[in-house]
């Protein structure tokens, strides 16, 4: 079996990339050891983040450390027993949240964040998904002025360097727009260019109906069986013989290290866990609204699954056991934020977030593989990049000129480590 690139992982990126290689006219072969989109693209928060210019920093402030610390936290936990084998990631991960290396980031990251809508439209149009979208942005909700004046004054910054749009609400325009909520609410802001998702799950399902509808397979195979040929193709192994190809992406969020590690590459590529749980509506109390509550570090979703909670980040090893401590005591903050029915999956949901020291994704080339290319490291970006970093990775694999710098992006930056 024969095609012209290889796409390796079936998440919301790659088959974003796959997309946009059909639509040059490449026969595409997208792989996944497991169906499309069933791993992180899963259960994230559905957020298709116009405003998301910040990415998530380590914190800077001691206090906050400490109490990060303490491991009792709602928005950050860690397990004890893998600190000494983050603890380089971390320091890195501290060293580029530093102010003056933040904000250079931020402006490299906000070149793919602005495109993140336009980008998604038009595969949204293609794939005739706009029944899954909603179009009226997202709401932080804050319960302490000293943090609602912290995130305006933000929220002013961004408006005037980037054009980000956001209204400030007080307690009884929060009640206006989500009737439901219980007390402890002080204003929230409402982020209004930002898209909404009903189902990821099923945007990414329909992308990839669109992906076969020009001409692509979608093929089941583990990447690990990946090997680069004698000519510089590469070839991988299914069980209907070996899959070959001129040229190979790797796509495969968390794992995407479980090749680079076998090629040769160092690159730090750490996973922030994260876990979902569905809540069945209560009766005459419905959600109208993607709603966080940023001070305890939750957000809440009404999809088409039921009103989803996703949790904040989990510092472990990618494969270690679940451990939802977390979710549960989310779960009792949450019920008191707003009415929560009982709970309609068997088990919490977890999925990985790939994470590099300085917040940026690994979007271009190989350094020393020709006709190898990288599109991993997301973040909490993945849903959010995906279709940007789709036709950025055609467009350089194709030869045209990349709509936007690609170089922040390199895996070449890693070089030194």
């Amino acid at each position: 079996m024969h095609a012209d690139t290889i796409v390796l992982g079936a998440g919301i990126v790659g088959v974003s990339i796959a997309v946009h290689l059909a639509r040059r006219g490449r026969a595409v072969a997208l792989v996944d050891r497991r169906q499309p989109g069933e791993e992180t693209s899963f259960g994230n928060a559905g957020l298709i983040q116009q405003e998301g210019i910040f990415p998530h920093a380590f914190p800077q402030n001691l206090g906050v450390i400490a109490r990060y610390g303490l491991n009792t936290s709602l928005d950050m936990r860690y397990h004890l027993a893998d600190l000494p084998r983050l603890a380089p990631y971390l320091a890195r991960y501290w060293w580029f949240s530093r102010p003056r290396q933040f904000e250079a980031i931020a402006r490299s990251y906000a070149r793919l964040i602005a495109a993140s809508v336009s980008e998604h439209a038009v595969l949204v149009n293609e794939a005739k998904a706009d029944g899954l979208i909603v179009r009226n942005g997202w709401f932080e909700l804050f319960r302490t002025a000293a943090a609602f004046d912290k995130a305006g004054a933000e929220a002013e910054w961004l408006s005037r360097e980037f054009g980000v749009a956001s209204a400030r609400l007080d307690q009884a325009m929060v009640r206006q727009v989500e009737p439901g909520l219980k007390t402890g609410v002080l204003g929230a802001l409402h982020w209004r260019d930002p898209w909404t998702v009903r189902s990821p799950h099923e945007l990414t399902l329909a992308y990839l109906s669109l992906f076969r509808s020009l001409g692509g397979h979608f093929v089941k195979a583990d990447a690990r069986t990946l090997n680069q040929q004698a000519s510089g193709g590469w070839t991988i192994a299914t069980a209907d013989g070996p899959l070959a190809s001129r040229q190979a992406v790797l796509a495969l969020g968390p794992w995407s290290t479980d090749i680079t590690r076998r090629l040769g590459y160092r690159i730090p590529l750490e996973v922030q866990r994260g876990y979902a749980m569905h809540y069945q509506p209560v009766d005459g109390e419905p959600l109208r609204n993607w709603i966080a509550d940023r001070e305890r570090g939750y957000l809440l979703a009404p999809m088409l699954q039921g009103i989803r909670l996703t949790t904040g980040a989990e510092f472990a090893r990618r494969d270690a056991p679940k451990t939802p401590v977390q979710l549960a005591e989310t779960e009792r903050v949450a019920r008191q934020l707003f009415p929560l029915g009982v709970r309609l999956d068997p088990e919490p949901w977890m999925g990985g977030r790939p994470c590099t020291p300085d917040m940026l994704p690994v979007i271009g080339p190989a350094p020393r593989h020709n006709n190898l290319w990288f599109a991993f490291g997301h973040a909490h970006r993945g849903l959010t990049l995906g279709p940007v970093t789709g036709r950025l990775i055609a467009e350089m694999l194709t030869g045209e000129t990349p709509f936007v710098n690609a170089e922040p992006f390199s895996a070449g930056r890693f070089a030194a480590l």
